[in-house]
């Protein structure tokens, strides 16, 4: 008899945790799967690249959500969602991450009383005004499996009164795709861009939704590119605020902003970037791994083991001690870093692994 697993992903992290896990299910014989897509993340710059980039089958249902406030995506995913759980029944409910795809997910499993396993669980931040620190917390504090990806998510999940045989400490699936596919990263065509770069990022709410800020960010940018280029691949939250909020734009000279990269091309940008600077979760493990350095214009992570361990710095909003610190690691003055346990590649192979262990025993003991 074979286990049905359903996978519930919606945004760009998602797919690039569920990939490898995806992958090694179907090794497993016992396990059946069944992959659901939210539409959070939608179009091909956003979603459809990923999906082909990471090998993933085109998912067996969407249910094309699309943008909106957080309330009303997470509504309307639980409310598109409830009916395909109830029909398919599955052993288990897998999410992933911290997106609103994911509290809603784990909230509609959980009120129809289907196993949970949480995919990057324990993580926090210790800032509860992001939006993803109240989806990583709700969703733990309903998740019946977790898998971390460090040991202080291990602690984490212990403090708040997890039992320790429900933890289980697999290694970072988002590290398992980068590894699977790095020697298959392709370089860009960038106009300008021919010798060394800087690479940056910005999509968080405190960084990007107030037009003052997003502009002494990208005017810091500006003036770190009198260096070296900085290569800024725009999200659409970005390029919406700077749109819509009346953003002064500073003198581009050599930062050169761009359309989203796909997955293959904005790990080659990563891969040999000089540096990179970025607000992004994944990008502070990304960059851990290939021992770039990073500077965080966040003042808190949710993966300190980025800090302790890897290349990552947090820079909050001082832009003076970012030009301070960029000159620095420019100059040779960066620490090299430590690639964090487990973060081998096999993560995914270790969740399939458990999984098959988990619900062929509870079988046998029926």
């Amino acid at each position: 008899m074979s286990h049905l697993v359903v996978h519930v992903v919606g945004a760009r992290p998602n797919l690039m945790k569920a990939a490898p896990v995806i992958r090694a299910i179907r090794l497993h014989r016992c396990l059946q799967q069944y992959v659901v897509h939210t539409g959070q993340h939608y179009g091909d710059r956003m979603n459809d690249v990923f999906f082909r980039q990471l090998e993933l089958p085109a998912p067996d249902a969407n249910l094309g959500v699309g943008s909106g406030t957080h309330a009303a995506q997470t509504a309307e995913i639980m409310t598109r969602l409830e009916p395909l759980l109830v029909g398919q029944r599955p052993d288990l409910v897998l999410v992933y991450g911290d997106v609103n795809s994911t509290v809603a997910a784990a909230l509609v499993a959980s009120k129809l009383r289907l196993r949970l396993g949480h995919v990057e669980a324990g993580l926090r931040s210790g800032d509860r005004s992001m939006p993803e620190e109240i989806n990583r917390i709700v969703t733990d504090a309903i998740a019946d499996l977790f898998f971390t990806h460090s040991s202080d998510a291990d602690a984490n999940l212990r403090a708040a009164g997890v039992p320790e045989e429900k933890i289980y400490f697999v290694g970072n699936c988002m590290i398992d795709t980068l590894v699977y596919l790095l020697d298959r990263a392709e370089r860009p065509e960038i106009h300008g861009v021919d010798g060394r770069f800087l690479l940056a990022t910005l999509h968080r709410p405190s960084n990007v939704d107030d037009p003052v800020a997003l502009g002494r960010i990208l005017g810091t940018l500006a003036d770190i590119s009198d260096a070296l280029p900085v290569i800024v691949p725009v999200h659409p939250r970005t390029r919406a605020r700077i749109t819509e909020g009346g953003v002064t734009m500073p003198p581009t000279g050599r930062l050169v902003l761009t359309e989203p990269l796909g997955y293959l091309e904005f790990l080659w940008l990563q891969q040999h970037a000089a540096l990179v600077i970025t607000d992004s979760g994944g990008v502070q493990e990304e960059t851990t791994y290939l021992g770039v350095p990073c500077l965080t214009l966040r003042r808190n992570t949710e993966r300190p083991v980025t800090v302790t361990l890897g290349t990552n710095q947090l820079i909050g909003d001082d832009m003076d001690g970012l030009k301070r610190v960029v000159s620095e690691v420019l100059s040779g003055q960066s620490r090299p870093g430590r690639v964090p346990p487990l973060w081998d590649g096999r993560a995914g192979e270790r969740i399939a692994t458990i999984l098959a262990q988990i619900l062929t025993e509870e079988q046998s003991e029926a």
